[in-house]
This record gives structure tokens, sequence and C-alpha cells, in this order.
């Protein structure tokens, strides 16, 4: 039986769809560890805090601004993949510094935020 576990994927952000082009990454995690080893052996590892995100390519179409979606902030963010998973990213802000690729007609926009639950 064939299941689908990669292709179509939706970007909402406070609700609007925006067109997705091409790269789509969903990173929930909210923590990063690291091993810690000594002369003699692993002695463990360090846990500190890391800002989830959700980022993608967005095809520049003439009812989107980049002036705009860089003064998103305290929004929701959600993810809605072929494989029936929902990522939803809260408290999120666009991380500025977006380039517009003319050559392809897109820019990637990436949203951080406090927490990203996976809901489904």
């Amino acid at each position: 039986m064939g299941v689908a576990i990669a292709g179509t994927a939706y970007l909402k952000v406070d609700g609007n769809q925006y067109p997705l082009k091409g790269s789509f990454v969903v990173s929930p995690s909210a923590v990063e560890r690291a091993g810690i080893a000594g002369q003699d052996y692993v002695h463990g590892y360090s846990e500190l805090p890391r800002v989830p995100y959700i980022e993608g390519d967005i095809s520049s179409r003439p009812e989107i601004s980049l002036e705009e979606m860089e003064l998103i902030t305290d929004a929701t963010v959600t993810a809605e993949l072929i494989n029936g998973k929902v990522y939803v990213l809260r408290n999120a802000w666009c991380k500025s510094a977006l380039e517009l690729n003319t050559h392809d007609g897109q820019f990637r926009a990436r949203f951080e935020g406090q927490a990203c639950d996976e809901i489904s």
C-alpha cells in the first residue's frame, strides 16, 4: 500500500495562505542537545533551548508585499503537510532580511516562534 510522505504542503499565517513554491521546512524542536566527551569516555550531554521555525520559498505574486511580511509579529503560522501532519507555530515573527530571487520569482520566508506543536 502506498503512503504519501512528501509533496503537497500549505503555509498559512494568521489564516492567510501563502503560495509555496519550493523548499519547505518545519523545525519544531524546542531543545538542542550536544554530547560532552572527556578524554576517557562520554560524560553526558548539554541541553539548551532553541527557536523553533517554519521556513519556505514563496512565489512573489503581486498581492504579496515583502514590507508587510517583515512586519509580521505575534502570528500563528501553520504548516499542513500531505502526510496529514499539521504543525502550529505560536507567537511567531517573520525573521527579516527577506531576499527576492527575481530569476525564480520567489523569496524565502522564515517564521520563528515561542513554540511549535504537532497537532495531528
